[in-house]
């Protein structure tokens, strides 16, 4: 027990000078198609992560069972950021280290906790929400989720999530999801994903990132090496899986109210809303989920490319929308008073927006969903000042999936106000 101890103290003092070395407005506008709050820098590590001198490490050689000991003790003890660090410095120290560390952290759903970059695609916790802020630059066209209750509450502590820039089109306009702020190449091990839009911003595509097949690169040859890397980047745009999509309804009569949007998610069963259901659970950042694990019916292209006019949920048959989570925005009250739409954001939105929302499960009642589960709110999203958005989701979404929904709704939509 003493020996545990004082490499338990080695440790946390190495990585405490680690860490240290390394660390060195609006008006409101009050519309009737806005919705009205009712009144009540550091990234995540990389899978990508070098380990120099791994061999001749001496931490690489510590018995297995200590090693478990140890991490369970830093993992039990650093519960919340940003002190998880801790966590995900054992992590770095060697491969070793990283899949034992891997083994004893505990997923999202059940901690409540991001660790390492697949906690981003893991579905949330299920009892209390993951509370985070998108801060949006208008001049780069860029949207950076972080980790905290609020810029001001955060402070320079704040967790880069993930970050989003938007490419328009002429036809169609896109917004491409990396780890870091200055890589969107779609061949880099930083790309996430992508969200496409229609012409008219009204169905919205979001696809996941999936591995390429073929990886085996003969290094004989220059010549081979370079056209084999020109066919991997030729086909990056094939090997993205579509998960969701989201459909927000056409105003046709030109009646002033709020959005009506609905998302279909290709990727999470309705049983996992359901007793004793769940959602699939990746383990790994750049692998796919496997498709037989759900029952998705949603029609793929020839091609391997995704189409938005095929996975309209409103064009989609009964039979194919019962196997999956439809996800609707909650119906706002209209306030007398006021003279606007009012929704109950519980203090996490403070300004009128048209872009306010707050999801809910879409379920018929022949698909025995409870009603508690069909009343809770499974992502909110809204304004807390001049670019500034609160976004806070729990299971079964996972952050990218959140963080997509809420991108959509940045696009401009002149055809559903």
């Amino acid at each position: 027990m003493t020996m545990l101890k004082s490499v338990l103290s080695e440790i946390i003092d190495g990585i405490g000078k680690k860490t240290k070395k390394n660390g060195r407005e609006s008006m409101q506008r009050r519309g009737r198609s806005h919705i009205v709050p009712v009144q009540s820098q550091s990234v995540l590590p990389t899978d990508t992560t070098s380990f120099e001198d791994e061999e001749s490490s001496r931490w690489a050689n510590l018995p297995p069972e200590l090693l478990i000991d140890i991490i369970q003790r830093i993992e039990t003890r650093d519960s919340s950021w940003p002190a998880r660090r801790d966590v995900v410095a054992c992590a770095s120290v060697c491969r070793t280290w990283r899949e034992i560390t891997k083994m004893v952290v505990r997923t999202p759903e059940q901690c409540g906790s991001l660790t390492f970059p697949v906690s981003l695609k893991q579905p949330g916790p299920r009892e209390a929400p993951i509370q985070c802020f998108i801060k949006r630059e208008r001049a780069t066209s860029t949207y950076r989720l972080y980790l905290g209750l609020s810029p001001a509450l955060s402070g320079d502590i704040s967790k880069l999530l993930l970050v989003a820039k938007r490419v328009r089109r002429a036809t169609s306009t896109y917004f491409v999801i990396s780890l870091v702020a200055d890589d969107f190449s779609q061949t880099s091990n930083a790309y996430v994903g992508k969200l496409r839009s229609n012409f008219l911003g009204t169905k919205f595509s979001l696809q996941d990132k999936q591995p390429l097949h073929d990886h085996a690169i003969q290094p004989s040859s220059q010549l081979h090496r370079k056209a084999h890397l020109k066919q991997a980047s030729s086909r990056a745009s094939a090997q993205n899986s579509n998960v969701a999509s989201i459909s927000y309804e056409l105003n046709v009569l030109r009646t002033r109210g709020p959005r009506r949007m609905h998302c279909t998610m290709h990727s999470i069963p309705l049983s996992a809303i359901q007793e004793g259901g769940s959602a699939p659970t990746p383990t790994e950042f750049g692998s796919s989920l496997d498709k037989r694990s759900y029952p998705s019916k949603a029609k793929k292209p020839a091609n391997g490319s995704c189409s938005t006019s095929s996975s309209d949920p409103l064009a989609e048959s009964s039979h194919a929308r019962g196997d999956l989570l439809v996800l609707k925005n909650k119906s706002p009250r209209w306030h007398e008073q006021l003279q606007c739409w009012c929704l109950n954001f519980k203090g996490r939105v403070t300004v009128a927006s048209v872009k306010n929302f707050q999801l809910v499960a879409a379920a018929e009642p022949y698909q025995n969903v409870p009603v508690a589960e069909q009343e809770k709110v499974i992502l909110q999203f809204g304004k807390i000042g001049k670019d500034i958005f609160t976004m806070d989701y729990r299971y079964p979404l996972s952050a990218f999936q959140a963080f997509a929904i809420c991108l959509s709704s940045f696009d401009t939509k002149p055809a559903c106000e």
